[in-house]
């Protein structure tokens, strides 16, 4: 049986979690107050899950904090999101404005490398502070570094190249195209030719031709690449896209770029199943290659539902999402959902929070615009 039978019911619910249990629980242990920085994941009974840190995930709960401030929550969202962006700076920034990959919890350097998906997110945390009302630092002029640093990993045939073992990948674009839209929205109109980029090479390079769906890796000459790899189509990653490609497509008035989404945003529910939960991965064909499902791809497909106003879907998204809540702490949450329907027992990722929060904040806004 759903949980919510409205959409009013799922915001409800999803707020007073949010605001109530959440939100407090991640800012009091999530958030390490002696050495600085936030916390890779707490445990679904609450508890702190020490690790090494990642500069991504600094980025993202700049982003959780910051937003939830846009939400309305009364707590010390500002006081949060600096504490991480302050971390940031300090002991991610390398001298070229690039953000590291891992620093350990005494924040020495462990991995001095560096990959586009976590300048991504540093973007988007100084993107989202920086329209929230600033920062002790001049935030564009730190972009602007970070972008300039940036250019060293460009591909020379098109995009950027990731430093990981698919150099050739969709992924990393998708999340710069949501870091320049962060900034366009934030008033910073000189992000506009990397937004536009990014979503050009979706609709010539990562969308297929013939299929309209996307894939996720490619070879050097930005084909797919060989094997499984080229054949893995992601029911998450099709509503992200269609998402960015929705919000793209009006702000340029491009039918190309919505029509896209409405492409994306069918292909992703061929990977919904019977219980409304969106699996991690179909093949090219579009059967399942692989049937658990993570946390994540039902905030995406929750917020492509709601771009382009399939509120049926929306529901039985935020009827999915709901089932990886239920975790003995309150605020926390499940990221793997097995296909009999059980979750795998380990700690609650903080990265997943930017999902999260990200699809209760469109759930808002939708319901703002109702009204």
């Amino acid at each position: 049986m759903a949980t919510f039978n409205t959409l009013s019911e799922a915001l409800a619910t999803y707020d007073a979690w949010l605001k109530d249990t959440a939100l407090p629980l991640w800012w009091r242990l999530g958030v390490d107050h002696e050495r600085g920085g936030v916390l890779e994941a707490l445990t679904v009974q609450g508890d702190p899950a020490p690790a090494p840190r990642r500069g991504r995930v600094q980025g993202r709960q700049v982003y959780v904090f910051t937003t939830a401030g846009g939400l309305g929550w009364a707590g010390p969202w500002k006081q949060a999101a600096t504490h991480a962006l302050d971390y940031t700076f300090e002991h991610f920034q390398r001298p070229d404005g690039l953000v590291r990959k891992l620093v350990s919890l005494d924040g020495q350097v462990l991995d001095d490398g560096v990959a586009v998906y976590d300048q991504a997110f540093a973007l988007l945390g100084m993107a989202t502070m920086h329209g929230a009302g600033g920062y002790g630092r001049d935030l564009p002029a730190e972009a602007a570094r970070t972008r300039a640093g940036l250019q060293a990993l460009r591909d020379p045939k098109a995009g950027f190249r990731e430093t990981d073992d698919h150099p050739n990948q969709s992924n990393c674009h998708m999340h710069i195209l949501e870091a320049s839209l962060a900034w366009i929205e934030a008033g910073e109109g000189d992000w506009d030719s990397l937004a536009d980029e990014m979503a050009e090479m979706a609709l010539s390079t990562f969308i297929d031709a013939d299929g309209g769906f996307l894939r996720e890796f490619f070879d050097e000459d930005w084909k797919p690449a060989a094997g499984d790899d080229g054949r893995r189509v992601e029911p998450g990653h099709q509503f992200e896209w269609s998402w960015l490609m929705s919000r793209w497509g009006r702000l340029r008035g491009r039918q190309d770029a919505l029509d896209a989404a409405r492409n994306l945003f069918e292909h992703g529910k061929r990977g919904v199943d019977a219980r409304g939960i969106a699996v991690n991965a179909l093949w090219d064909d579009l059967t399942v290659m692989e049937p658990q499902a993570r946390l994540w791809p039902q905030t995406e497909y929750m917020k492509a539902a709601l771009a382009l106003g399939e509120e049926a879907d929306a529901l039985a998204a935020a009827n999915g999402l709901w089932l990886y809540l239920q975790t003995p702490a309150a605020g926390v949450w499940y990221d793997k959902l097995r296909p009999d329907g059980t979750f795998v027992d380990e700690p609650a990722p903080a990265s997943s929070f930017y999902h999260i929060i990200c699809a209760i904040a469109e759930l808002s806004r939708f319901q703002a615009e109702r009204r």
